[in-house]
């Protein structure tokens, strides 16, 4: 989300949140920041907004009833009741500091931010920001002392991505809003208490969702599943993933029976792709749907991780793009090695 240019910081507040279970502490600001310079508000806009996925949505949710989850109700508060800022986000930094108990959490600074004038499509939004800042960096400042200029070390906030951020915005206020998340540290599953124990928020099921999950189950089919239960090569692993982004790009809409049929192809693969989307869905707990419209956005994202590298122990890389037929590969009986041969018509 790039275009902060018309957006407004309404209240902003900073609370600093440790870890209970190392003793650490949970410090309230009672009174919001003043933000006078005109900089400073520019800049601190910038770092709240420009790193969310506009497209990769999630809402708020509960198991038992949406009024139930903490978060959603305290921001609820805020976007209703002028009066409500620094009283829940209070409650929210203390909801924070109760689920941060797993010795990986770090120390940090968790602020909330009301925003006015955030531009969604065509909609004009209000929105709250809750961040936690967890990495410091260490600045050198240049002070003037008399006739002589000293150089001191401070420590301070990385305007780079946030460690951990959520976008609420005031829409779809019934199905839990609509939200931006960043969990940019602690990715380990046991660590993943910013989404499952705080916010509490699980993905929205649109075609961007759709696309994403779906290209993240093949290239684990590919990686995992297939060299497991079938005699494949790298080369031939990277062919198929290549072959799965193609449908993906040339396609504007996703079915599932043609997909197997054109890019799976043998039919005990087929067999095998289906029954691990079934595990997939179950252990990832999503519904993937057979059709749906394909995202591009979704498709260029996941482009990035579809790798066409084929590591030779440590001499080699060679990288594929496509044309897997123009690649064969075998073995010497003489120097007790495998070989891949390539055929080409140019060398640049």
């Amino acid at each position: 989300m790039t275009n902060t240019g018309d957006v407004s910081i309404v209240k902003a507040i900073v609370h600093r949140v440790g870890n209970m279970a190392r003793g650490e502490k949970l410090t309230l600001s009672e009174n919001p920041l003043t933000l006078n310079d005109e900089l400073v508000r520019q800049l601190l806009t910038k770092y709240l907004l420009q790193h969310f996925n506009e497209h990769e949505q999630y809402r708020f949710t509960h198991h038992s009833s949406l009024g139930l989850n903490e978060v959603y109700t305290y921001s609820r508060r805020i976007f209703n009741d002028p009066d409500a800022f620094e009283t829940e986000s209070k409650h929210l930094a203390q909801l924070l500091y109760q689920v941060s108990t797993h010795n990986r959490i770090k120390e940090g600074e968790f602020y909330v931010v009301k925003l006015d004038g955030v531009m969604v499509g065509h909609e004009t939004l209000q929105a709250l920001v809750l961040l936690k800042s967890e990495v410091k960096d260490t600045f050198l400042k240049l002070l003037q002392h008399g006739k002589s200029l000293e150089i001191v070390a401070e420590e301070g906030l990385q305007l780079q991505k946030p460690d951990k951020a959520c976008l609420i915005l005031k829409t779809a206020e019934a199905d839990g809003y609509r939200l931006s998340i960043i969990d940019h540290t602690n990715k380990q599953q046991d660590t993943q208490y910013w989404l499952t124990d705080f916010l509490q928020a699980s993905p929205v099921a649109d075609n961007y969702h759709h696309t994403h999950e779906v290209l993240s189950m093949c290239k684990q089919f590919v990686t995992q599943q297939l060299p497991a239960q079938f005699e494949i090569t790298k080369g031939q692993q990277i062919d198929l993933m290549h072959r799965s982004l193609d449908y993906f790009k040339e396609n504007e809409q996703f079915n599932l029976q043609e997909f197997t049929r054109e890019v799976i192809a043998v039919p005990e693969m087929v067999e095998q792709f289906e029954q691990f989307k079934q595990h997939y869905e179950t252990n990832r707990q999503v519904q993937l749907e057979d059709e749906f419209d394909i995202h591009l956005s979704a498709v260029k994202k996941q482009s990035k991780v579809f790798k066409s590298v084929l590591k030779l122990d440590k001499n080699f890389h060679v990288y594929i793009h496509g044309r897997r037929d123009l690649i064969e590969r075998g073995y010497d009986e003489q120097t007790g090695k495998h070989y891949y041969k390539i055929y080409f018509d140019e060398e640049a």
